[in-house]
């Protein structure tokens, strides 16, 4: 029964934390939120967020700090919350 938030490593693992994070807001009373690249191509994505979570699109691209350069991606906020 906790809240839980997530920045995983934006890797070629992502998938592992994605698949983890839904099987771990499974438990009673837990939510967990992400932030995480926009990735609406990806099996992932499909499988284990969409129609599954609540997906909030941040708009522009993310700047950390005093970059001035943004992400090379869009970005998205997923909540599961069962």
């Amino acid at each position: 029964g906790e809240t839980v938030f997530c920045n995983p490593p934006y890797g070629k693992k992502i998938k592992d934390w994605v698949k983890k994070c839904y099987f771990e807001s499974k438990k009673p009373l837990t939510t967990v939120v992400m932030l995480i690249p926009a990735r609406t191509d990806t099996s992932y994505f499909h499988d284990f967020i969409y129609n599954k979570s609540e997906i909030r699109f941040i708009r522009g691209r993310l700047k950390f700090g005093d970059s001035k350069n943004g992400a090379p991606f869009p970005s998205m906020v997923v909540i599961f919350a069962h």
